[in-house]
């Protein structure tokens, strides 16, 4: 059995699919969403879910929470007699959604859909899959966060979409995706986001409100620290979620047999937030450039994550779309009925046989370069894109390079991943060294492929046409449990990837007939046709599939109005 998990930073929720429809799993206590929390003291005794969540008022040494911000970070949190890294934590939680399913069903499941936030980067994928791994799942598929919305929000009627937003603000990130519907296909356009922001900054400004109301310094001075942040964080996240249906509530904390409140109203604490809220504009704009939508031509805005039951977001929303956001799926259980929507995919279920996804590379991928300054200098460790952030997967891109210095004998490079010019801000997944044959600078061409997959699957070709070099290169997570059987499927399926745009027969088809209609006339027609040729070609080099089926209809569409009415 495969499932579906949203592994939430506040919340985990898991769902399979089952009699044509995905359907939510209640955990034992029969709630549908988890508590990303646990709890272990010196003993070994641990709690996962509710009951670790209820002890971290109590036991804050041994509790922890929101650790899925630290995926992919060397960070640990120590618990009882040993130190736990983000990924152990996940998988704890991951472990207990899988007895849940269990329990339920009388199967354990052996496969798993496991969402992540769009803009994770591929350090972060890598740890998600471990922490599966590590909880006994076969990982089947990584799905971004507003990827799997989208499924749930589109399967509830199958009807086509145009190019709608999903705005998806979690305890812990904020996605966003454009995303657009259509023959079955549920094609994401664009995705930003941002990994540090989330419910958890609301709570932190909440926080920040209250505590000078209280007049509670002197006790909560003698607490533990930890004890203390506990006890506000949790309180917090209680007056954030009042205030969502409420214009007033009570800051309340209890610290034994004495009690404390502060209240706070909602134009205090949308006041407090909107450094916060500004922060929500970035990525959505990214997300609308990246796509090349307006916001005019949104057929919907809905909404994903418990934090946007906050009507400061809601506001913020309405405001900036000059439309009330659609809340049509639950904003906390969409992310895992899409989950198991795509593990219904992977495992052919029932009713989903014409659904298709498609997804985008989330972060830019490129090598390290260096270029020559103004000044006669050499300027090294400049990132060069080779596929672009947004490029939908799977994708192959090719880039040519030169040498740059005399006599070079070696190419030596890092492959990264990330959106800065300069490749020390960017995540290293890799290096490249290929031996070049030693000539003047600039006289020996290296074309670099890189071939990109669903799975994050990232395969490098070099060639040196000059000596017939050719060089591959796998980046694989060193610690992924893949066998190199399926790697290799992986592999083969991309092969058909790597072929230029200009080389694929129905441009090369196009480009012919051009040149043929280019020699049929004279004069003005023919430099007409010559331009359209040439702005044909040009997009064939940015090698972006979209943009050449629409560079390609509009030189046929020319061509055939001029052969259809030919000048006299």
């Amino acid at each position: 059995m495969i499932i579906g998990i949203d592994l939430g930073t506040t919340n985990s929720a898991v769902a399979i699919w089952r009699d044509g429809q995905s359907e939510l799993v209640p955990n034992a206590l029969g709630e549908l969403l988890t508590p990303s929390a646990v709890s272990i003291d010196d003993d070994g005794q641990s709690w996962v879910g509710r009951a670790a969540l209820d002890r971290l008022a109590t036991h804050p040494s041994e509790t922890v929470t929101s650790f899925k911000r630290r995926m992919g970070t060397e960070s640990k949190a120590t618990l009882g007699k040993r130190s736990y890294t983000p990924e152990e934590l996940s998988a704890i939680v991951l472990r207990s959604l899988v007895d849940d399913v269990e329990a339920a069903t009388g199967e354990r499941p052996t496969g798993a859909v496991i969402t992540v936030p769009a803009y994770f980067n591929e350090r972060q994928r890598r740890a998600t899959r471990r922490a599966g791994e590590i909880a006994g799942l076969e990982v089947d598929r990584l799905i971004n966060e507003p990827t799997a919305a989208a499924l749930a929000f589109g399967l509830i009627d199958k009807e086509e979409r145009e190019p709608f937003l999903v705005f998806d603000l979690g305890g812990g990130t904020f996605d966003v995706s454009i995303v657009e519907m259509f023959e079955g296909i549920v094609e994401v356009r664009a995705s930003a986001g941002d990994n540090r922001l989330g419910g958890d900054d609301f709570d932190d400004v909440m926080v920040k409100l209250a505590e000078p109301k209280l007049d509670a310094a002197d006790v909560l001075d003698r607490l533990p620290n930890d004890r203390r942040a506990a006890l506000m964080q949790l309180a917090a996240e209680k007056t954030r979620c009042a205030l969502s249906s409420q214009n007033k509530a009570d800051f309340r904390i209890a610290v034994g047999d004495e009690e404390f409140t502060a209240e706070i109203d909602t134009q205090e604490f949308e006041e407090a937030a909107e450094a916060l809220v500004r922060r929500l504009r970035d990525p959505v704009i990214r997300s609308l450039r990246d796509s090349g939508v307006d916001v005019e031509s949104l057929s919907d805005v809905v909404l994903v994550g418990g934090a946007t039951r906050m009507p400061v977001v809601r506001k913020a929303l309405t405001r900036m779309f000059k439309r009330f956001p659609n809340s049509t799926v639950h904003p906390d259980h969409a992310v895992a009925l899409g989950a198991a929507i795509q593990a219904g995919l992977l495992s052919d279920g029932e009713g989903l046989e014409e659904i298709r996804i498609t997804d985008v590379a989330p972060f830019t991928l490129g090598i390290e370069i260096g270029m020559d300054d103004a000044y006669g200098g050499r300027v090294n460790g400049i990132f060069s894109p080779i596929i672009e952030r947004n490029t939908p997967v799977p994708v192959s891109r090719m880039q040519s390079y030169t040498t740059s210095e005399d006599g070079q004998r070696q190419l030596k490079t890092g492959i990264y991943q990330g959106e800065a010019r300069q490749v020390a801000n960017n995540v290293k997944l890799g290096e490249l060294v290929v031996p070049v044959p030693p000539k003047p600078r600039g006289e020996v061409e290296v074309e670099v492929r890189f071939t990109y997959d669903t799975n994050g699957l990232l395969e490098i070709d070099v060639d040196i046409p000059e000596t017939g070099f050719h060089k591959n290169v796998v980046i694989v997570d060193e610690e992924d449990k893949r066998s190199r059987k399926e790697i290799d499927k992986s592999r083969k399926a991309l092969e058909k990837l790597k072929v230029h745009p200009r080389d694929e027969q129905v441009n090369v088809a196009a480009m012919q007939r051009a040149e043929r209609s280019y020699e049929g006339f004279t004069g003005p027609v023919r430099e007409y046709i010559g331009r359209s040729l040439d702005n044909f070609k040009a997009a064939l080099e940015k090698q972006d599939p979209r943009v050449i089926a629409d560079a390609r209809e509009s030189l046929l569409r020319l061509i055939d109005e001029i052969e259809a009415n030919p000048p006299i």
